[in-house]
């Protein structure tokens, strides 16, 4: 047993000696060994930001809905940067945000400028739901993330039946209706984007005790002081992907999807057969309806429902 330890030492010794030789030979000094790691890893972060790994650079102007961003204020900046980091390197989901807006850009653009309502509110779409229809834990539902009560306030229908949160049209009509509302009431766009957030009167509440009628200028909570600016870096990163190393070929994007539309002013028995005398299967049938909420509709009011059936 004492021998085999022996022999043990002796091997590692060899073995040290070998290391002590080899780093001998090539660095005469810890210091230089040291140096050349140090610098290997210059080497490294240089080659990590060809790859991409940089600070995003900041617009040199900027605009809201026509609304100058005051880039000149440090503070602003920093908040805009703050939100061009996340989104910029927040890869998944701003790559589904290039490719969902290609489908729904057409859509929803044309509604914003038919309502006379400027078309960067497509980003603050963007923004609430990335084009998708969700609800949040405070159930605020679809592309524009509706409450009930003011979905219901703003005439779209929310019942067990039919949740017309989920039709995008129609949500984004009412959506114009609720932002004409709040530019209105608050004089400028930008607070109406924030009133979109934290509610018209609480923003209005707001402006009117801070004595200002400036975005920029108030201090809000948290969630809406950056709302604006999560907005402003989407608008930013969408207008110019190649910038920030989005490099998406048109083949990659999803496109708008052609509907002819059936009328329905009665009850029906059963979507699932309303679907196959329709030529598609349900899940088609919900899935480009998603305002349809259940198995059948009794539609006692006898509205008219137009359901879209993809071409």
């Amino acid at each position: 047993m004492k021998n085999k330890r022996k022999i043990l030492i002796a091997l590692v010794g060899i073995a040290c000696l070998a290391i002590g030789f080899t780093l001998g030979s090539s660095f005469k000094t810890a210091y230089e060994y040291i140096s050349y790691n140090l610098k290997s890893a210059k080497t490294d972060t240089v080659s990590m930001q060809q790859r991409g790994t940089v600070a995003p650079k900041l617009p040199t102007q900027l605009d809201f809905a026509g609304e100058s961003v005051p880039l000149d204020d440090l503070e602003v900046r920093e908040r805009l940067d703050r939100e061009l980091i996340i989104n910029s390197y927040a890869h998944i989901g701003t790559i589904l945000l290039l490719k969902r807006g290609h489908q729904w850009g057409p859509l929803i653009r044309r509604i914003l400028k038919e309502e006379n309502v400027p078309e960067d509110f497509f980003y603050l779409c963007m923004a609430e739901s990335h084009l998708s229809q969700v609800t949040s834990p405070e159930k605020a539902s679809g592309f524009w993330q509706f409450l009930k009560p003011t979905a219901i306030q703003y005439g779209l229908v929310v019942d067990d039946e039919v949740d017309e949160r989920y039709h995008v049209e129609k949500a984004t009509y009412a959506a114009c209706k609720y932002l004409k509302d709040s530019y209105n009431r608050l004089g400028s766009w930008s607070l109406a984007a924030a009133g979109y957030n934290m509610g018209m009167a609480g923003a209005g509440r707001q402006a009117s005790e801070q004595g200002s009628k400036n975005y920029y200028d108030l201090y809000l909570n948290e969630e809406t002081s950056r709302y604006l600016f999560r907005i402003l870096a989407i608008k930013t990163i969408i207008e110019n992907p190649t910038h920030f190393n989005f490099h998406l070929d048109p083949s990659d994007l999803y496109p708008p999807v052609e509907y002819r539309q059936i009328a329905v002013s009665n009850s029906v028995n059963s979507w699932i057969e309303f679907a196959q005398q329709n030529g598609i299967s349900y899940k088609i049938l919900r899935k480009h309806n998603p305002w349809i909420r259940s198995k059948s509709l009794k539609n006692s009011s006898n509205r008219t429902y137009y359901v879209q059936v993809p071409i």
